[in-house]
């Protein structure tokens, strides 16, 4: 009896053997081809499941939110099972930066498919991501939860603060895949601009 293909599987398969390759030699210079042979499959096989170079690319860039939330989500799993909006914040901020090669990966090849869409009209033409404010809108959430608990200054604009914090981390993370400083100084930064915003204690009266 033949074997039953799962077809996500294979997309999957063929989405982590992109990322591979390209955290090697860069977004711009890697082709269906190239990804076939990391992957272990024909080019007939890729071009089966994505037709055009343009699909694959999107669909890695799907595949590699999804990592992002799943090392997200183990950053989170020691904490409480309702973790404060703090360590929720950190969370999803530290887990950006390059500090091993999963997510040195994931800042790099990010940030290169935001460059190279502005140059490939094709990609340009899907949506780079399904919600591209989905980050700042979660962290301004998340601000505004410590606010109203009192942990955070209720005098901040949240949603500035967040594009800040996200601009910061993008920052953070650039300099180090170039060498400029350790992640361990990048993590200490954030955490300094994390203790400005959250200076609160809980149950604080309601501001006036």
């Amino acid at each position: 009896m033949p074997k039953l293909v799962d077809h996500e599987e294979r997309r999957t398969q063929i989405a982590e053997a992109l990322i591979r390759v390209a955290a090697r030699r860069g977004l711009h210079a890697v082709g269906m081809r190239d990804v076939a042979a990391e992957a272990g499959v024909s080019l007939r096989l890729v071009q089966y499941y994505f037709q055009t170079k343009e699909k694959l690319l999107f669909y890695g860039l799907q595949h590699l939110t999804a990592l992002f939330t799943a090392r997200v989500s183990a950053r989170l799993r020691p904490a409480d099972q309702d973790p404060d909006p703090r360590t929720t914040v950190e969370a999803l901020l530290l887990a950006s930066l390059p500090a091993d090669e999963e997510s040195r990966a994931f800042h790099l090849l990010y940030t290169s498919y935001a460059i190279l869409s502005v140059t490939d009209g094709a990609l340009a033409a899907q949506p780079f991501i399904d919600n591209p404010d989905a980050a700042e809108s979660a962290l301004t959430h998340l601000l505004r939860q410590a606010q109203e608990a009192g942990l955070a200054d209720r005098d901040a604009d949240a949603r500035t603060e967040a594009i800040s914090l996200l601009a910061m981390a993008a920052g953070l993370g650039t300099s180090i895949l170039v060498g400029q400083r350790k992640p361990e100084s990048a993590v200490a930064v954030l955490r300094h601009h994390l203790d400005r915003i959250f200076t609160g204690t809980g149950d604080l009266p309601p501001h006036t």
